[in-house]
């Protein structure tokens, strides 16, 4: 299994030391998210500090960018990191695509598949140079001049993950990605029933092993030193999760566990900013289904007996005031088991 730290607010000024020390610490990958700043110039900071450890985005909004944004962007990091870069994309709700981007979110499984192909075949033209041909339902790529064309990688075209919780957008990721970013909002019951067989079906279609393929996922974990550590540590997940499950894409995990009343009442509340009240809604059963909880040194056995069969990839989900440094010890702990 390899271990990844996940860098939510990435700024540009400390991204550089912060990525060689990750690397030092002996992380396997370093994820940035699209939140407060861009994804991609942080990876780029990144690669210039480090040598080994993979740089990805996850994720990186896909619908509001063009797929040949995407191939230049992609081109450019694998090329810089020396064949580095996983290109982790993920669609968001409709609400931001439609409010805060103004672009399309009609179809979103069907748009995505769309989207890595057409990425896929603008690189599969600079890399080969087969004419530019893709014709799609929602994306056109007909013309790539000697001008535009940055020519072959030297070390190929990077991998593509894609984030995805329905079962048709998994399906989706295992049929044209390399690799699966399940989202933190699920559970070990909801990975093995609903999201696996999917991405076996998805597998099937494009008659792929699963061996070619990765499966990375960030857990919720709630660990510290100190009693009181160990509270806010759990607070600030019930209050993540809670945000989550707000979110009406998300229904289909709590309703699978029988909680699906609950995301009526969470949605309200995030309607009325009553962040604090909807963590409180987060009960001990919840938390500990969808989150490791533990001492430090429990962390590692928990992680694995959970997951350990499942994942290729996992990373450290801590809504509370924590670095990386911090995991040294239950990094160690899974390099053992």
């Amino acid at each position: 299994m390899k271990i990844d730290a996940a860098v939510m607010a990435a700024n540009l000024e400390t991204i550089g030391p912060r990525a060689r020390a990750i690397e030092t610490l002996g992380y396997d990958g370093l994820y940035t998210a699209e939140t407060q700043h861009d994804p991609f110039f942080p990876l780029l900071l990144a690669a210039e500090h480090t040598e080994r450890i993979d740089l990805a985005t996850a994720i990186a909004v896909a619908f509001p960018r063009s797929p040949t944004h995407l191939a230049h962007i992609g081109h450019d990091l694998q090329r810089f990191s020396q064949g580095r870069f996983i290109l982790g994309l993920g669609s968001q709700i409709k609400a931001h695509i439609e409010k805060r981007f103004s672009a399309q979110f009609s179809q979103p499984a069907a748009r995505m598949r769309e989207v890595i192909l057409a990425t896929r075949a603008i690189w599969r033209t600079w890399e080969e140079g087969e004419p530019l041909q893709f014709e799609g339902e929602f994306y056109r790529h007909t013309l790539m001049t000697p001008f535009f064309n940055p020519g072959p990688n030297p070390y190929g075209p990077p991998r593509v993950f894609l984030a995805a919780v329905g079962d048709r957008m998994t399906e989706v990721a295992g049929e044209v990605a390399d690799g699966l970013l399940a989202h933190a909002f699920t559970t070990e019951r909801y990975l093995r029933e609903v999201s696996l067989p999917a991405l076996e079906r998805g597998l099937a279609t494009a008659n792929r092993k699963r061996s070619e393929f990765e499966i990375s996922c960030p857990c919720f974990v709630v660990t510290g030193a100190t009693e009181e550590e160990m509270a806010k540590a759990a607070d600030g997940v019930r209050q993540q999760i809670a945000f989550y499950g707000s979110t009406p894409a998300y229904r289909g995990v709590l309703e699978l566990h029988g909680w699906g009343a609950l995301q009526d009442e969470l949605n309200a509340l995030s309607k009325q900013g009553e962040w604090v009240e909807m963590g409180s809604l987060i009960d001990d059963e919840m938390l500990h289904t969808f989150a490791v909880v533990g001492e430090p040194e429990e962390i590692p056995k928990l992680l694995l007996a959970r997951y350990g069969d499942v994942m290729d990839r996992v990373n450290f989900y801590a809504p509370y005031r924590s670095d990386p440094e911090r995991w040294a010890a239950v990094l160690d702990g899974l390099r053992a088991g």
